[in-house]
């Protein structure tokens, strides 16, 4: 409800969000209201909720890129404590270095890149959510416990498959503490799981630049108008770019730099061991798309007018549309009439 003169003051009260002019309103007026319009110009009004639905957004993919990291971690690190050495100790897929490494420095800065995030092209056709909902929807309680668990399966197959297969089941003695002939094996492991949950978080962060669109076509207006739109899409956002390419590169030195791989990471160097990090990203990312796609086919946790366009893969709502690029414009100022407005009607 908007409004500037004194008979106003009763709606602006009682509405959900009552908005009173700043230039030509009465002071009732702005008393009775929540929010003071300063520039009496509704363009602003529509500037203001695509601002606020962004951050909305962005909050949301902030908080699962890092819960994401952390449950694909408790998986690999519950399930590890399984692998006992000879003197019957547990033998750690990943050591406290390497943990704090990927929590501090590897989630970190994606997660701030994701904050930074611009506005999506379809935020102002979607229809406004409950306000009783908090950032913790349903919908990011599920994704961040699906692909948590494809993360943490992907490094746990890893870590077995180089134990198990061409090491032999052979875990050494007491390898979270030193390094040795016999913990080759183990910490050969150690190095291919780090580099690969390091990837997997970073391309992750490109991942959940939308919660339901492809990471090939994360731009619903450009989208059809190019082939691959992917490497425009990731390098709008240049902080989450170099964030993760930054990211990307410093497992190798990580992994590669002598004695601070054994003795810090308590890690070592690897050879044929890239091939199964490499190739979990493409699993991981094919099973972040299929389930992004199962989202969009069925209508898994979309509302209204959202679902519509997923369905039928109509643009909806035109006048917001026309709203959200006209106040982008602000060519020309909106003169505010006398009395308010209600539902587009002046009153």
């Amino acid at each position: 409800m908007t409004g500037d003169g004194v008979n106003d003051a009763p709606s602006l009260q009682s509405a959900d969000v009552g908005i009173a002019m700043g230039l030509t309103g009465s002071d009732v007026a702005k008393g009775a209201a929540d929010i003071v319009l300063t520039d009496d110009n509704f363009a602003s009004i529509v500037a203001a909720i695509e601002e606020g639905r962004r951050m909305f957004d962005n909050i949301q993919k902030f908080i699962l890129h890092l819960l994401t990291s952390n449950i694909a971690e408790v998986v690999l690190l519950i399930i590890g404590l399984a692998f006992q050495d000879q003197l019957g100790f547990s033998v750690f897929p990943l050591s406290p270095l390497q943990i704090l490494w990927i929590n501090m420095l590897t989630s970190s800065f994606p997660a701030f890149g994701l904050g930074r995030e611009r506005a999506a092209g379809d935020i102002m056709r979607r229809p406004p959510h409950d306000a009783k909902r908090g950032v913790f929807s349903w919908q990011v309680i599920v994704d961040m416990t699906v692909y948590g668990l494809i993360m943490g399966t992907c490094t746990l197959l890893t870590f077995v498959i180089i134990v198990y297969g061409p090491g032999r089941g052979e875990l050494g003695n007491d390898c979270n503490r030193a390094y040795s002939d016999a913990c080759d094996v183990v910490f050969r492991a150690r190095a291919a799981v780090f580099a690969e949950l390091t990837w997997l978080i970073l391309v992750s962060a490109w991942e959940f630049k939308s919660l339901r669109r492809s990471m090939f076509a994360l731009d619903p207006d450009t989208s059809k108008d190019r082939a691959f739109p992917f490497f425009k899409d990731i390098y709008n956002n240049r902080f989450l770019f170099y964030a993760v390419v930054i990211g990307a590169l410093s497992v190798f030195p990580a992994v590669y730099i002598p004695g601070l791989n054994t003795a810090v990471f308590k890690h070592k160097g690897i050879g044929w061991e890239w091939a199964l990090s490499v190739g979990a990203i493409a699993v991981f990312v094919a099973g972040v798309e299929a389930w992004k796609a199962c989202k969009r086919r069925f209508g898994w946790f979309a509302v209204g007018m959202e679902r519509e366009e997923e369905k039928l893969g109509l643009k909806q709502g035109v006048g917001w549309s026309f709203s959200k690029s006209f106040s982008r414009s602000r060519s020309m100022g909106l003169e505010s009439g006398g009395g308010g407005v209600v539902g587009g009607e002046k009153v």
